[in-house]
């Protein structure tokens, strides 16, 4: 991490934190400030932006990461739902803390309703501060993640903002990643 690379080809990206949508052109040198849930966190010239996963072949990176994740996927297919749901939130990280947003608490309700034989997934989840421009991104990503689980016909992700979200509600797993224990 931390080492220059120049991109191999154009890329859109999510410029941090504003959540606007860029394109970083080929040949821009980037640094991978933080590499977690399947996303790249880099710094340009013009300040940080975040690449997905489908990109990683713009930064030279192998795919092993996305194989992993689909590993995990496979041990998961046969747990309960719930499980299978929290596990891919577990893989959704704002790209300006290296915790997921479970352990910083940021998930406030999770869970399955069936309507008409069909499951929909609904989700109220909070963000560190209510001006953060990645809110929506990181929403949606929550929201494409819950999608790939199999017997998930919809997903919905709600930014709420009561209760305020604090330091205390971060897990002690997210507390010692942070340094913070």
């Amino acid at each position: 991490m931390h080492e220059e690379i120049k991109l191999t080809r154009e890329v859109d990206a999510v410029q941090i934190p504003s959540g606007d949508t860029l394109t970083i052109p080929a040949g821009t040198a980037v640094f991978i400030t933080q590499k977690l849930g399947g996303t790249f966190t880099v710094a340009t010239s013009q300040g940080l932006a975040r690449i997905s996963s489908q990109d990683s072949d713009a930064l030279g990176i192998d795919p092993e990461e996305n194989e992993k994740q689909q590993a995990e996927a496979e041990r998961l297919k046969d747990a309960p739902l719930e499980d299978q749901i929290w596990a891919q939130l577990k893989g959704v990280y704002d790209p300006e803390i290296p915790v997921d947003i479970v352990n910083l608490g940021l998930v406030y309700d999770c869970h399955v309703e069936e309507n008409d034989g069909k499951r929909t997934v609904l989700v109220k989840m909070t963000l560190t501060a209510p001006g953060c421009g990645m809110g929506p991104v990181i929403a949606a990503d929550a929201q494409a993640k819950i999608m790939t689980i199999d017997g998930v016909d919809d997903a919905k992700v709600d930014i709420v903002w009561d209760p305020a979200w604090n330091q205390e509600m971060i897990s002690e797993e997210g507390k010692m990643k942070l340094g913070m224990v």
